[in-house]
């Protein structure tokens, strides 16, 4: 599972910072293609093992994969970052969002699952103007909303019988949140491979307190798995980073709805959940309010 400095949403851009926000929503949508392939192969892992141990596995491997590339880089400052509370806030806030989400897709379709995550956006669009001293307008609000319905629709008739999974979805949509605005203030404090390793880091740590109570041997391809979760959450955790220093949260929050497509095909593939044509609809308004707020961040220069 799975955002957003340019001038605020109120500034006019001038060219160079159009292509600035541009090369930022790209950065997104890379992101919300590779992360949906990690949760497949989280439920995939559900079937076997803990959630608590595919979770440690999660950021265990995040963690000693990048730790290289970042001493590399960084060296003795990977490890002395300006904001070291707000960096473990953030990195606690992912992995709760995580544990939830690895817990609901343990008894939900990953679409179903993944369309109640997406609570997230209202979150972040309510709370950006007091955190984040972002200014959202009229149009922003209309294609969260546009999108936010499209996700409804993915999951119809899902809400006919509410789970236990829905009710863990719901809790990482509205943790996730809180970890997209931290990201937010975060950008520019740390180089992002910090911020990356960090994430992975806190994860780890607080991950392995609990681990012993909840670990079984997995078998070798089973280990290979947890690996690539770890791996190509850390990849697409970086996008997204990334993306943040290019828009802000409310320019990029619509874009964050094309994780359902990708994850809705990768449901197709791997687990046979084949979607309707009413699933089809709501990929399409979801889709539309990406593209539509995009076009007029383009047009417009940014303005509300």
């Amino acid at each position: 599972m799975s955002q957003f400095g340019l001038p605020s949403s109120g500034s006019n851009l001038a060219d160079g910072d159009r292509g600035r926000l541009l090369l930022g929503i790209g950065m997104i949508i890379l992101a919300m293609s590779i992360i949906p392939i990690m949760d497949g192969i989280a439920k995939h892992l559900t079937s076997s093992l803990d959630t608590m141990q595919i979770v440690w596995g999660r950021y265990f491997f995040h963690f000693v994969l990048f730790l290289p590339l970042v001493l590399y880089w960084h060296g003795s400052a990977t490890f002395r970052p300006k904001r070291p509370v707000l960096q473990i806030m953030r990195g606690a806030f992912l992995l709760c969002s995580t544990f939830c989400f690895f817990s609901a897709i343990g008894t939900l379709p990953l679409a179903d699952a993944l369309a109640v995550v997406f609570v997230f956006p209202f979150i972040v669009t309510a709370l950006s103007p007091v955190l984040l001293g972002d200014s959202v307008g009229v149009y922003r609000w209309t294609a969260v909303l546009v999108g936010f319905a499209g996700a409804l629709v993915v999951i119809q008739p899902g809400f006919s019988n509410i789970s236990v999974g829905t009710f863990w979805a719901l809790a990482a949509g509205s943790i996730y949140a809180f970890y997209v605005l931290a990201t937010r203030k975060l950008a520019g404090s740390d180089p992002t491979l910090v911020t990356l390793l960090m994430t992975g880091l806190v994860g780890t740590l607080v991950s392995s307190v609990a681990l012993p109570w909840f670990w079984s041997q997995p078998t070798a391809f089973e280990l290979l798995l947890m690996v690539l979760t770890g791996l190509l959450a850390a990849i697409g955790h970086y996008l997204i980073i990334l993306a943040h220093e290019y828009g802000t949260a409310p320019q990029l929050a619509p874009f964050a709805y094309f994780e359902i497509v990708a994850t809705t095909i990768v449901g197709l593939l791997a687990f046979g959940d084949f979607p309707s044509a009413v699933t089809w609809i709501g990929i399409a308004l979801i889709v539309l309010s990406g593209l539509v707020i995009g076009w007029r961040e383009a047009v417009r220069g940014g303005q509300a």
